[in-house]
């Protein structure tokens, strides 16, 4: 009878938990562009916007009368009379059709894509029109729920008939069933999903509003900051909070739910404490981390550094919690979603005349400030009570480094480093398995696919350039994006699994630090190798 140690079910239950929290993100991930392009337009043409109700058409041409071509009172006020006197809203802006129509339904043709393909990204969208055209609310959550389910029925549905349609007949079964079934999806989406989707927004809604009236909010921070530092980050504030945050701010022009997660403040503090407390590569490497993290908006490059010394979660809680505070108390928010969550994208998104203007501004950067200087000092206080011991384990972390050295005898130096793990706990592991085939193609990946993992594509590729390759394949890529064809896959420690169970074929490298790896190199000198025995 076999068993399953408590450390594998703990491992193996991680892992889900970030599969789901993946698929959650990835619904919204590739479509933040045209997030922040709905903020900017909102920004820039409501009615209290940067530039007003100025209309260069009208203004300049004439005959466009008071027209509100761009702007939020038109898309949201305007109505249109029929001959028997009845009225509708008319959609005359862009501020009220995007949130309405093109940001959920984006949203649903990225999830059925997720599931089944393109076909399933068509039968998504016709379902959710359904479930928005039933509501009265920006229906981010349906397209989420919606969205899948339908691309997942399309698969099942496909799955009845396959081979068995008659040559010629193919396209003109596919074509009518995925119609068929997205007219009944959307049919029902108006007549009884919608409604229940209305509830559930409306329930947490009043979860928030409670938290918020209880000041009971930052009580969050106990949850984000450890699940994000667990690379769960894009997963709670796309998946859960994004959802949330755009229907408040629809309704009154900014919400706090964007910046729970996506403040900068704790980041930036925690490393700055490793700048000036810390001790060997973790304080070296600090001040550049919080250079990228601070302004280049990846926060995952700080998370190796709360992980070599898990008690610093506990600054990065009440470093969150100070900023979730300081925007509760004072009345700070986002407009839309800082993505990344750079302190430049936060200043933009926080600029709205609609949430404030230069008043909400200031409550936003005091939120990133405070939240920086408590973390700060707690980090600080941690590292100095623990230094002695740490100096201690980092003649160990040498001694495992040099011993991982010593086992380059084997039948690839190289690939026996890549291979071997590290005794200490911020070492670095690879994995057993055996690459045969010449390395011609390298992807670095992480949870979305665009912030470390393109930081590290980007080191991996002057570090081999200096060592003049310059025809080698080196991408970043979602973890749920590959596809097997990798020849190396390189990840943080905490996604190898999943990324192993992606790409199972191919050689995995785990790293701690992305931005200066011992690892890299040895990737480096596993190619140069490889190259010179085949000459």
């Amino acid at each position: 009878m076999t068993t399953t140690s408590p450390a594998a079910t703990t491992r193996s239950l991680r892992t889900g938990v970030q599969r789901f929290g993946t698929f959650l993100s990835g619904m919204i991930m590739p479509n933040i562009a045209a997030f922040i392009a709905w903020g900017f337009i909102t920004m820039l043409f409501i009615a209290v916007g940067w530039l007003g109700n100025w209309h260069p058409v009208s203004d300049i041409l004439g005959g466009f009368g008071n027209a509100d071509l761009i702007g939020w009172q038109g898309a949201m006020t305007a109505l249109a009379t029929t001959e028997d006197g009845t009225t509708f809203p008319q959609y005359v802006g862009l501020v009220g059709p995007m949130i309405t129509y093109l940001l959920p339904l984006l949203i649903a043709n990225t999830a059925g894509r997720m599931v089944y393909g393109e076909r399933g990204g068509v039968v998504a969208t016709i379902a959710t029109m359904g479930v928005i055209v039933g509501t009265n609310i920006p229906m981010f959550l349906g397209a989420m729920i919606m969205g899948p389910l339908a691309g997942w029925l399309t698969k099942k549905m496909d799955k009845i008939w396959e081979g068995k349609i008659k040559a010629g007949f193919e396209m003109l079964v596919n074509n009518f069933s995925a119609g068929i079934l997205g007219m009944l999806l959307a049919i029902a989406g108006f007549f009884a999903f919608g409604p229940i989707m209305i509830a559930i927004s409306s329930f947490l809604g009043g979860i928030v509003d409670w938290l918020v009236g209880h000041s009971l909010l930052p009580l969050l921070s106990i949850i984000v900051e450890p699940a994000k530092v667990l690379f769960l980050n894009n997963a709670i504030n796309h998946g859960v909070f994004t959802p949330l945050a755009l229907q408040q701010a629809e309704e009154t022009g900014k919400s706090i739910l964007f910046l729970i997660e996506a403040n900068p403040g704790p980041g930036i503090g925690l490393l700055l404490a490793f700048t000036f407390f810390g001790i060997g590569e973790a304080r070296a490497s600090a001040p550049g981390a919080a250079i990228i993290q601070f302004f280049g908006g990846i926060h995952e490059i700080y998370f190796p550094y709360a992980l070599s010394k898990p008690m610093t979660i506990l600054a990065l809680i009440a470093g969150g919690a100070t900023g979730v505070t300081t925007n509760m108390v004072l009345g700070g928010g986002l407009s839309f979603p800082a993505a990344p969550g750079s302190i430049i994208a936060v200043f933009f998104a926080a600029s709205n005349p609609a949430a404030g203007g230069v008043g909400n501004v200031l409550i936003v950067l005091l939120s990133v400030l405070l939240a920086a200087a408590v973390t700060f000092l707690l980090t600080a206080v941690i590292l100095r009570a623990s230094r002695k011991r740490d100096l201690e384990a980092e003649d160990n972390f040498g001694a495992a480094i040099a011993q991982t050295e010593a086992n380059k005898g084997k039948s690839s130096a190289a690939m026996d480093a890549l291979r071997g793990a590290a005794a200490s706990a911020t070492s670095e592991s690879s994995t057993t398995a055996t690459l045969t085939a010449p390395i011609s193609k390298i992807v670095f990946a992480c949870d979305a696919g665009m912030g470390s993992s393109a930081m590290g594509a980007s080191v991996l590729r002057n570090k081999f350039k200096k060592a003049g390759i310059e025809d080698l394949t080196i991408i970043n890529q979602a973890i749920a994006n590959l596809d097997g064809t990798a020849d190396v896959v390189i990840t943080q420690q905490q996604l190898t699994d999943r990324a192993k169970a992606q790409s199972p074929n191919s050689l995995h490298v785990s790293v701690d630090n992305f931005m200066n790896s011992p690892k890299y190199e040895e990737v480096v000198e596993m190619v140069q190798e490889q190259r010179a025995s085949d000459a």
